[in-house]
């Protein structure tokens, strides 16, 4: 079975629900290096919490992939990805003046089940960069955000 039907495999998306999605760009390129870049996939996230697809809890755009903390409000996991991923493409590859897939195929989703899972993974999100060593302190990463500020 490929690795993007994989990840699909007993996805379920719950409105209300609590989920931690992973995208990565294709072939580990690390496109988001670029701020402005970076930017154009956190206005994608933005859009999906005004259109009212997803709540963001938290958020990090990382040189090559994506951690987003979300409580779902309506549609499904795949469908919000899709829209991510499509719309900031179509932006990015326009901007850059590049063609081609901007993303890998498919996500990784990990619902939470518990309400105390739920900071300790936010945590883990904007720490990510420090973690990546691209940083020594959270705050001087540009491309992130959380509701716990």
């Amino acid at each position: 079975m490929p690795h993007s039907a994989r990840l699909r495999a007993g996805r379920f998306s719950e409105p209300q629900h609590i989920y931690l999605l992973t995208a990565t760009t294709e072939n580990r390129e690390t496109l988001f290096s670029n701020f402005t870049i970076g930017r154009l996939v956190v206005a994608e996230l933005k859009a999906a919490q005004q259109d009212g697809l997803a709540e963001s809890l938290a958020w990090v755009v990382m040189p090559d992939h994506l951690h987003w903390l979300i409580a779902l409000q309506q549609g499904s996991l795949s469908e919000l990805m899709r829209r991510i991923k499509g719309r900031s493409a179509k932006r990015i590859n326009a901007l850059a003046s590049r063609q081609g897939k901007l993303w890998q195929d498919g996500f990784h989703d990990r619902a939470l089940r518990r309400e105390e899972d739920v900071l300790p993974a936010a945590r883990y999100i904007v720490a990510n960069p420090l973690r990546a060593g691209l940083v020594n302190r959270v705050g001087d990463y540009p491309l992130w955000d959380s509701v716990w500020l």
